[in-house]
């Protein structure tokens, strides 16, 4: 997510053209987009953060569930 916030701030800074973004090509923006793409697309997928966020989600919502059953035969 860091990526993806980092890689639009610097292109909202060189489209409103920002001091030192001045010098800076639009080929740098959209190789950061490429980077950000390629990521999320391949690198979070080999390296296995995607199925661990929905096991992370999937963890969080069976302890609410079990929670919510044992205070509702109390």
């Amino acid at each position: 997510m860091i990526l993806i916030l980092l890689t639009i701030t610097l292109a909202a800074l060189k489209f409103f053209d920002v001091s030192f973004m001045d010098n800076v090509s639009w080929w740098w923006i959209v190789g950061l987009f490429f980077v950000t793409f390629v990521w999320f697309e391949f690198f979070e997928r080999l390296l296995g953060l995607d199925k661990k966020k929905a096991h992370d989600e999937y963890n969080r919502v069976q302890k609410q569930r079990a929670k919510r059953t044992l205070d509702k035969n109390k």
